[in-house]
């Protein structure tokens, strides 16, 4: 098979996935998918004094636990790749001083997952890397007091907005097919897409178009359609976004009724009160390193597409009145 194909996917024959690992917060434990991640906090601060001491120990316990999880020694990871939601990704930077792998530090926002997945797999498949982690979280907290408003301030939140998951996904990619629960085959890198949205609690209108272009990009690349996979699976649109990225794909003559799950609308309980669902960099790392993976193991998926979505603004360019530029990823997942 050849390593491109089309205008924008990649092609993979040796990027596995081993092993998988989540840690999550309090409320996301109470919502629909508390029972498969590895570790539940029941202290979102995790016997930290602050929000970001928390967020980067999460990290370490991921790193530290997905060793242990699949007996692998930690001399066996040469490189970590991934990042966080906190301006120059201090919780995966600083959490990096404590291992000998390098260090690939990414930001794609919310999409970085699908980000360290996409470049890990060329790593390995290239024969660069044997064994990497690819890692990616957000903690409500810190994310809400960098990108809107202190908690303290009690600011009454947006009908549109959306609920920054606490929590870190990591999985590791390696070389060797013997122990893998499944494998990246291909990889659409999406491009930079910017519909004018300025609203920056309205992440999913912003970020749809994003979703929807890249997604086009991969069918049009692959000459596949939704019929060949089991699931397909958006970052964090929540409810509203994944609605006009159904009515956008529409448009493109491409109906993914039936197919389309969308992390951030499935993370909470409708009780929860998170109005359009969960989202953050946490969002698609935990649900794709515990129920997803879970369905591969159980031999319930054979394929499916993960489309991590990113929203590319700052406290800086919202206060600048810039609209939001966006990204997508979509990873091909095969057992």
């Amino acid at each position: 098979m050849p390593k491109k194909i089309g205008r924008q996917t990649l092609c993979f024959d040796n990027a596995y996935i081993i092993e998988g690992f989540s840690i999550a917060g309090p409320k996301e434990r109470d919502g629909n998918f508390g029972s498969y991640f590895d570790i539940c906090l029941d202290d979102d601060k995790f016997g930290e004094k602050t929000f970001e001491k928390a967020e980067c120990k999460m990290f370490k316990t991921a790193i530290d636990e997905i060793l242990k999880k699949g007996q692998i020694h930690p001399d066996n990871i040469e490189t970590v790749l991934g990042g966080d939601l906190l301006n120059q990704i201090i919780s995966a930077s600083f959490c990096m001083r404590e291992y000998d792998a390098s260090f690939i530090g990414l930001y794609n926002a919310c999409g970085t997952f699908a980000e360290s997945l996409l470049l890990g797999s060329a790593l390995v498949d290239g024969g660069y890397k044997d064994n990497l982690i690819c890692i990616s979280g957000s903690h409500f907290s810190t994310a809400e007091r960098q990108y809107r408003y202190p908690l303290e301030l009690g600011v009454l939140r947006a009908p549109v907005s959306q609920w920054t998951a606490t929590g870190v996904g990591a999985s590791v990619v390696s070389s060797f097919k013997n122990r893998k629960i499944c494998r990246v085959t291909k990889a659409t890198a999406g491009r930079v897409i910017d519909f004018g949205v300025r609203d920056v609690n309205n992440m999913g209108a912003a970020m749809a178009p994003a979703a929807c272009d890249t997604i086009c990009q991969f069918f049009r690349d692959t000459k596949t359609t939704p019929d060949d996979y089991d699931k397909i699976f958006t970052g964090d649109l929540g409810r509203l976004g994944k609605k006009i990225l159904k009515d956008l794909l529409r448009e493109q003559e491409i109906d993914l009724d039936g197919k389309l799950e969308d992390c951030g609308d499935v993370l909470f309980k409708e009780e929860q009160q998170t109005n359009q669902g969960g989202s953050g960099a946490a969002c698609s790392a935990i649900l794709f390193n515990s129920f997803i993976l879970d369905k591969f193991k159980k031999r319930e998926y054979e394929k499916i597409l993960l489309v991590g979505t990113g929203a590319l603004l700052s406290s800086i360019t919202s206060f600048q009145g810039e609209s939001i530029p966006c990204i997508a990823h979509c990873l091909e997942i095969s057992l």
